[in-house]
């Protein structure tokens, strides 16, 4: 009977260009948290481009890489560095009414580049689905913890803080189309590979 050998290549670990990738992109959040934070009157939380580097680490680098920048930035942040908007830093961020937002791009980091993975597994990168994800990752399931935190905090209802947040929505569907139309040059140009090292391993599948 023929014997049918099918390879499958898998990555395990972090390689040294995978740490350099996740130290880029958590220095490049900061950069755009600490040098556009712009305050609005009636919302708690300014006006930033810290989702635009969510985005862009999740559709650019992927789950796992993208996930862990924005986890070093949090860590680092936290620990008292003013990497958040306005020079903040502390856990007092984590407390306050924007913690919730922050807490968020973990979780929009993660599903921003599951998704963006799969895309690119099945097909190469297209700028509308990658825009649908980049909103679906960076404004639904990010809203999604930031605005019942911001209820809580400032005692106010769910719907409250979701009109508040509202100032927030043409900006970050801006974002997500910028955040696409980089990813989709860069996956053109200068593809990406996975995280980790390439382990490769064959099956053979008796017919």
């Amino acid at each position: 009977m023929p014997v049918q050998r099918t390879t499958d290549v898998r990555y395990r670990g972090l390689t040294a260009r995978d740490l350099a990738l996740i130290a880029v992109f958590a220095a490049l959040i900061a950069a755009l948290s600490m040098f556009v934070a712009i305050p609005i009157p009636f919302s708690p939380v300014p006006i930033t481009l810290q989702t635009l580097g969510v985005m862009l680490a999740g559709a650019l680098i992927g789950w796992k890489r993208g996930t862990l920048a924005v986890a070093v930035l949090l860590a680092l942040g936290f620990a008292g560095l003013p990497l958040f908007a306005g020079g903040r830093g502390g856990l007092a961020v984590l407390v306050g009414p924007s913690g919730g937002m922050v807490l968020g791009w973990l979780l929009g980091a993660l599903v921003i580049g599951a998704l963006t993975e799969l895309m690119l597994r099945n097909g190469r990168y297209r700028f509308w689905k990658g825009a649908a994800i980049n909103v679906l990752g960076g404004m639904v399931v990010i809203y999604a913890v930031g605005v019942p935190w911001m209820a809580v905090v400032l005692g106010d209802g769910a719907l409250a803080s979701l009109m508040a947040v509202a100032v927030y929505l043409p900006g970050d569907l801006a974002k997500a189309v910028i955040a696409a139309l980089i990813a989709a040059t860069v996956h053109r140009a200068y593809p990406i590979p996975p995280a980790g090292r390439p382990v490769i391993s064959a099956e053979e599948d008796r017919a």
